[in-house]
């Protein structure tokens, strides 16, 4: 059976619906089976409201280009219809979702149930004690980021699809689930086991780092911990 999943983005006016931002932008990416299709959802809304200088240097999103865009509950059936029953793959789910969620109640639409995978939390998982940005991540798998020179919700959803992929071992992924966990907002973020790769990325460090990095560590003390956990690669 197919396996398909939705990886979403939004842009707001603020961090927050509670004090009264707006969504103004969605972006989402189809994968089958954890390959993009090409096929993608991409809405402009308009907020009914100011632009933040802040949110404004962002993602480059002023009043006057929202003013002709739909309200978001022009186009919110649109938007769950694309979902449909899908797991959600989200970077920082719960603020997005958090806006999700307000709007659809302020348009009085259904809110929604669907599995979320929080890719912050699967990337802390992996990456245990590094930065799990979406900027960090891509600099870690090599990720081109030379188009993202503001944030956009597509744009960051097809950057993120790259990531999830990455994150989950590539194209061969094991599709088992951990227990699931509930966040504020009521939404299961369903815990993603990862496959490790068959073979290790090949180191990144040149001779002359390696001995710099075991000179470092033998000026620290008669026996540092870090010696414990080096191998002999390190």
């Amino acid at each position: 059976m197919a396996i398909r999943e939705i990886v979403l983005d939004t842009e707001t006016t603020g961090l927050s619906a509670a004090n009264g931002d707006r969504l103004v932008e969605i972006g989402c990416v189809e994968l089958i089976n954890h390959i993009p299709t090409g096929k993608t959802f991409h809405k402009y809304c308009n907020p009914e409201r100011d632009m933040p200088d802040e949110a404004f240097k962002v993602h480059g999103l002023s009043e006057e280009f929202l003013a002709d865009k739909p309200l978001f509950k022009d186009i919110a059936q649109d938007f769950l219809d694309f979902i449909g029953d899908s797991v959600l793959i989200i970077h920082n789910a719960p603020f997005d979702m958090g806006f999700l969620q307000a709007e659809l109640e302020w348009s009085k639409m259904p809110r929604i149930n669907n599995d979320v995978i929080d890719t912050v939390l699967l990337a802390r998982k992996v990456h245990p004690g590094a930065r799990v940005n979406l900027d960090a991540l891509c600099r870690n798998y090599g990720i081109d980021l030379s188009r993202r020179t503001l944030h956009g919700a597509l744009l960051d959803s097809e950057i993120l699809a790259e990531v999830y992929l990455e994150l989950i071992g590539g194209r061969q992924v094991a599709f088992s689930l951990a227990q699931d966990t509930k966040d504020d907002s009521g939404v299961t973020i369903a815990n993603r086991e990862v496959k490790k790769r068959p073979e290790p990325l090949a180191s990144r460090l040149t001779e002359n780092e390696r001995q710099s990095h075991k000179d470092f560590i033998a000026q620290m003390s008669d026996a540092p911990i870090w010696q414990k956990y080096r191998t002999d690669d390190q």
